[in-house]
């Protein structure tokens, strides 16, 4: 209610009429000079001056007359906002190939389409989002396919198969046996899913590697091959490892072996269109991502 007398206040000291205010507010001339009324009495002080049918500010309404002016703006600053949809909030997360490799191209085409939403981008290992998602801490996470079966209520969208690759840095010469041989080998954390498919190849292979040091991230042990420390096998599309000068690609021998990237995402009716815009904008990603490779 004290806002209205604010408004009235405001409109009656820009007119300096109570009847042009009235016209202004859609008021009544009486019902201008009743707000006005009370709210002088509320204030404790004269904000006009009357003269028969003319007014005109007192000396303590100049003085307040800003005063009123501002919070008369902010009020409709905060109704205006008011009637604003609150911006749609995300919990995305991602393992860090991911968000180097497949989010940056995949976020920019989801802005074009759904300017309003608000991505927060948690990183984390597959199995640690998984459990998030589960527990629906996460919307959704992009991680690598699990070896075990994804509980019943949880939906999985397959996004790419990345291939694996050997590496060795620039000028290395001779096959992967000859470069396995001949430098310390930098492992892909065995412990990982990822990390696992790298000891099930290396179990294959009739001679050992001399290992150095094990690490999670694969763009980690890229960044340490090409610096000189040793030779790698890792999954090598989200890194872009053959876009690496500084690193040369080895075939590896055998049949070649991927690690699936995709979605997991905990179905839900809230934002159900919008969050399945962002998983077509990923997997629209990562076709461009594979055709490149």
């Amino acid at each position: 209610m004290v806002i209205r007398y604010l408004q009235t206040f405001v409109a009656a000291a820009r007119t300096s009429s109570f009847s042009a205010a009235g016209a202004r507010l859609g008021l009544t001339q009486s019902a201008v000079s009743t707000q006005i009324k009370r709210l002088e009495e509320d204030l404790g002080c004269l904000l006009f001056d009357r003269a028969g049918k003319s007014v005109r500010l007192s000396e303590r309404g100049r003085q307040l007359l800003p005063e009123a002016e501002h919070i008369v703006q902010r009020y409709q600053a905060m109704r205006g906002a008011g009637r604003q949809p609150a911006p749609m909030a995300i919990a995305l997360g991602a393992i860090s190939t991911a968000q180097t490799g497949l989010l940056p191209g995949a976020l920019r085409r989801f802005r074009q389409s759904r300017p309003a939403a608000h991505v927060n981008v948690v990183p984390g290992m597959s199995s640690q989002l998984l459990t998030q998602v589960d527990e629906q801490e996460l919307d959704l996470a992009v991680l690598i396919k699990p070896n075990l079966n994804l509980p019943r209520h949880l939906k999985w969208t397959p996004l790419m198969r990345e291939r694996y690759v050997g590496i060795a840095p620039r000028g290395t010469r001779g096959d992967w046996p000859a470069v396995a041989a001949a430098l310390p080998f930098i492992r892909y954390n065995r412990k990982s899913h990822g990390g696992h498919l790298v000891d099930q190849f290396l179990r294959r292979l009739p001679a050992g590697v001399d290992e150095f040091m094990e690490l999670d991230e694969p763009d980690v042990i890229l960044r340490m091959v090409r610096a000189g420390l040793g030779c790698a096998v890792i999954p090598g599309t989200l890194v872009d490892a053959a876009g690496d000068r500084q690193v040369r690609i080895i075939e590896l021998p055998g049949p070649p072996f991927f690690r699936e990237i995709g979605v997991v995402a905990h179905p839900r009716e809230r934002n159900e269109a919008v969050l399945a815009s962002l998983v077509e904008n990923m997997r629209e990603q990562a076709v461009e991502l594979e055709t490149r490779t």
